[in-house]
């Protein structure tokens, strides 16, 4: 299920219960990661990862998300490592995916043609 994040972007990693009393707010991608800093509602408003699933939905693509303190304490710094679960390696580019995963779609490489041959024009 996708929730709304304090941040007003969609995550299915977010997770809220305010039902009858409750007051539950947490970042499920972030409790995954033991070395990461506790997460906070804030955070909702500089993670990248809403964007990152809007341009590649892939479900073969694992995220891990970790909160680390920046120089001296102050702030807070996001880092986000992804792997394809196919193909067991690492992906440099979230928002594209997996290199191999995406050379074998077929009608991937017509758009990729298509696009180059637009570029020629101009």
């Amino acid at each position: 299920m996708v929730m709304r994040t304090p941040a007003g972007k969609e995550c299915p990693h977010y997770h809220a219960d305010f039902h009858r009393g409750r007051n539950v707010q947490e970042c499920r991608l972030v409790q995954q990661n033991p070395a990461s800093l506790h997460w906070k509602p804030g955070d909702c408003s500089r993670c990248t990862v809403p964007e990152i699933l809007l341009a590649n939905a892939s479900h073969e693509m694992e995220l891990k998300l970790a909160i680390k303190p920046r120089l001296l304490g102050l702030g807070r710094q996001y880092e986000i490592s992804a792997t394809c679960l196919r193909h067991s390696i690492s992906i440099d580019d979230p928002y594209v995916g997996c290199a191999k995963c995406n050379a074998s779609r077929p009608g991937l490489d017509v758009f990729w043609q298509a696009l180059g041959e637009d570029s020629k024009r101009d």
